[in-house]
């Protein structure tokens, strides 16, 4: 596996450069978690970073790596918001009915007297 030496912003580990882990695509993960164990034996505390683009080139405006940033809120939790998914989770399937209010499911179609294109 191949790792590189990211430098976090701010947080505990402010001012450190540590070796991460690369993907597939050659890029760090988008987030990076250290938990830090309690004291008193409860839940570790989660720090969350962020990755951030380190910077840029003048002349040509080229990305010169990553870098995490501290984020004191926490990772954020994302659901998959698929195109074809409605606000309230049901489908016009589900109600017996098609996308365009019809409801006759026969052989029918709406290629009139045009021949096959076999």
């Amino acid at each position: 596996m191949r790792s590189e030496d990211t430098p976090f912003v701010g947080g505990p580990l402010d001012g450190r450069v540590l070796p991460v882990l690369t993907g597939p695509t050659g890029q760090p993960p988008k987030w990076y978690e250290v938990p830090v164990p309690d004291a008193d034996g409860g839940p570790p505390t989660v720090f969350a970073y962020r990755r951030a683009p380190a910077g840029y080139t003048k002349r040509l405006g080229i990305q010169r790596g990553w870098k995490y940033e501290y984020v004191a809120e926490g990772r954020e939790r994302h659901t998959l918001k698929w195109p074809w998914s409605k606000p309230g989770g049901r489908t016009d399937r589900d109600n017996g009915t098609e996308p365009g209010g019809r409801t006759d499911r026969g052989g029918d179609t709406d290629q009139g007297d045009r021949p096959s294109q076999g």
